[in-house]
């Protein structure tokens, strides 16, 4: 319909002007057509994720939820009772942000709560880490990743404190 309507316009212009018309015109769709294909991904980006309590899983299917959420710019609020083990990995997302009541709980990688070889839990516990804010990724590494059975809970307002950002009340 657009089309028609530029196409009309412009055959009632004399030469030169029907000529300027046509590229504004042109440029005028273009510009239309970017923003409908930007449209989607801008919503995207104003959609929040609400992590309510959350036990954890596994880390392969956590790491491709986190591609997900950062690629598609969704802000995620970690506003749950608790939020365990993968749950954590959450607090590296830009924007991320938590509720200081919050109760994280950290434990290192094993295979259904059995100890990993060395080398492949040095690496998960890195993957892992990637995911924290420095002082937190510092206390993982040293000793939070030790924990095999059993979690070490830490309060919201403490991960505000490691540089988190504190949600805003609902």
């Amino acid at each position: 319909m657009l089309a028609l309507n530029i196409a009309s316009s412009a055959a009632a212009l004399p030469g030169r002007a029907r000529s300027v018309f046509r590229k504004t015109a042109k440029a005028a769709v273009a510009a239309c057509l970017a923003l409908a294909v930007l449209q989607p991904q801008a919503a995207a980006a104003q959609q929040t994720y609400v992590v309510g309590s959350d036990r954890g899983g596994y880390l392969h299917d956590r790491l491709i939820e986190l591609k997900n959420l950062k690629r598609s710019g969704t802000r995620v609020e970690i506003r749950g009772r608790v939020c365990y083990s993968t749950c954590t990995m959450f607090l590296g997302l830009p924007g991320a942000c938590v509720d200081p009541n919050t109760t994280f709980g950290f434990h290192g990688p094993s295979r259904s709560g059995r100890r990993l070889a060395q080398e492949k839990f040095d690496y998960f516990s890195r993957v892992m880490a990637d995911f924290y804010p420095e002082p937190l990724k510092v206390w993982f590494m040293a000793e939070g990743r030790n924990r095999i059975s059993g979690i070490y809970k830490i309060k919201g307002s403490e991960i505000i404190r490691m540089g988190v950002k504190a949600c805003r009340s609902a």
